[in-house]
């Protein structure tokens, strides 16, 4: 994928109540499965007492079965109800992140029981409201796929790598060791440019890995 996309600029929570029961919900950048889950996780021991703690998610897959004929990475989507009636939860803010077309975002609404049913209807809005003013507070941005890359070189060719990375304006931090790394995260469109003029300029003696 190489297209802009929208994601949430930030972590963000809300809280409201609704006839008794409180709903706090929790939304944040995630940029793969792994990180989705991380975060549900410790959304799951920070509220381990509340009824429910539900979540949704849209990040990037990563197995090859799940890319597409053109060889770009799908989207994997995930809702669970987590206890609430069937669809009653989970896929509500999961419909949220589908309406919005942001995607690389994690949500989980916590649910605080407070003694009355409110009904599949009542439950649909109440997830779904909590998905939203979480999105609402934390902001939506657009985001241009990027690449991690670790370009290893020797002392003698660092500034001249370091003056390649400054003048494409990609981010970087660098490791001085026995050999200088640069972590550099670069635009999925720039990357291969990028990648030659660092080639180019140091006669390959470059490493430059995933």
């Amino acid at each position: 994928m190489t297209d802009p996309y929208l994601t949430v600029a930030e972590r963000a929570r809300i809280a409201f109540e609704v006839r008794g029961s409180e709903f706090i919900g929790h939304v944040g950048p995630a940029s793969s499965v792994e990180a989705a889950e991380t975060f549900i996780d410790a959304i799951g021991t920070e509220y381990a007492d509340a009824t429910h703690n539900v979540p949704a998610y849209r990040v990037p897959a990563t197995s090859p079965e799940e890319r597409s004929t053109d060889g770009n990475v799908m989207i994997r989507e995930y809702a669970n109800d987590d206890g609430e009636p069937s669809e009653s939860a989970g896929k509500p803010a999961l419909n949220v992140l589908q309406g919005r077309e942001i995607r690389n975002v994690v949500v989980v609404v916590t649910r605080y029981y407070g003694g009355t049913n409110l009904g599949v209807g009542g439950l649909v809005r109440a997830y779904g409201r909590a998905a939203r003013e979480a999105i609402d507070a934390a902001g939506v941005r657009e985001e241009v796929p990027h690449r991690r890359r670790t370009v290893t070189t020797t002392y003698d060719d660092s500034g001249t790598v370091r003056g390649i990375l400054e003048s494409a304006d990609v981010s970087f931090e660098a490791d001085y060791d026995v050999d200088v790394s640069f972590e550099v995260r670069v635009p999925v469109t720039d990357a291969s440019e990028l990648e030659d003029r660092l080639r180019s300029a140091t006669s390959g003696r470059v490493s430059i890995d995933d």
